[in-house]
């Protein structure tokens, strides 16, 4: 499978030293890539207040933190519509190099996937649009489901490839234990076990999954990252509801694993 390599930035480089705060209209207009960690900084605080919100909204003497939190969370998904520009100028010059993609699943998936986010991040901007009163006459609902919709999109797309991607690694697996048992004169019960995947059942199958995601860390990180942020559009598409504690623990977990992919480049699932 041929895989077409990201940029990869130092951290020191990515949030250079300064003694002034970067101005909102700085973060906006330079480069997408330098603005994620203020993003998912943005991100995880708002989705821990939405998360403790929920878990204190039953303590009859929290109402005023109950309060600030919410006013907090607001605040940083207000924030947050300051990246909408970058992240949008990204998707799609991120969905130009994903079309020069050799391998055809990675190639329709990931472009598929970051022309969603570009829908997405425009039906936001209309959203944001409508929030300050400058073009009143807009339903606001119906956007907000396209907008919803949209990321939804990109969320399966990015799983179909996270799904490809693990099937083909567990196949390179299964064929080096192959040919590592032919090549020995013996091998033990976890080998034999590793071997059998082919022969079928469970417990080989999900043993053979734990060997490969365990060599492949930027590939467990990206499904769960992108499995935990369904958790949002199932509940505001009525596929699956849930409660703002769960989407809150779910939103949080997966801006941990972005601020942790950007801080530690190679931990990052390349093209």
């Amino acid at each position: 499978m041929g895989m077409v390599h990201r940029e990869s930035l130092t951290w020191e480089e990515i949030v250079p030293f300064s003694p002034f705060p970067p101005s909102p209209l700085r973060m906006v207009l330079v480069s997408p890539v330098n603005h994620f960690p203020h993003f998912f900084h943005s991100r995880a605080i708002q989705h821990t207040c939405m998360l403790l919100s929920y878990l204190l909204e039953r303590k009859a003497d929290k109402e005023m933190m109950i309060m600030k939190l919410k006013k907090l969370e607001s605040s940083m998904r207000s924030g947050r519509k300051l990246f909408r520009l970058g992240n949008m100028v990204h998707a799609m010059v991120a969905a130009r190099r994903t079309t020069q993609l050799p391998d055809l699943v990675p190639r329709v998936c990931l472009t598929a996937s970051n022309l969603n986010r570009v829908l997405y991040f425009i039906c936001d901007t209309v959203l944001w649009v409508k929030s300050v009163g400058l073009i009143p006459d807009i339903d606001k609902q119906t956007w907000r489901n396209w907008a919803t919709k949209c990321y939804y999109y990109s969320l399966l797309m990015n799983l179909t490839r996270d799904l490809y991607e693990i099937s083909w690694r567990m196949e390179q697996e299964a064929q080096r234990e192959k040919a590592r048992k032919e090549n020995s004169s013996h091998c033990d019960e976890q080998d034999q076990d590793l071997f059998s995947f082919h022969a079928g059942g469970l417990q080989p199958f999900l043993l053979l999954l734990y060997h490969t995601l365990r060599k492949h860390p930027p590939l467990l990180l990206d499904t769960v990252k992108n499995l935990c942020d369904l958790s949002s559009p199932f509940d505001q598409l009525g596929i699956y509801k849930t409660n703002p504690g769960v989407i809150g623990l779910c939103g949080l977990l997966s801006s941990l694993v972005g601020i942790l992919t950007v801080a530690r480049p190679h931990m990052k699932l390349k093209y």
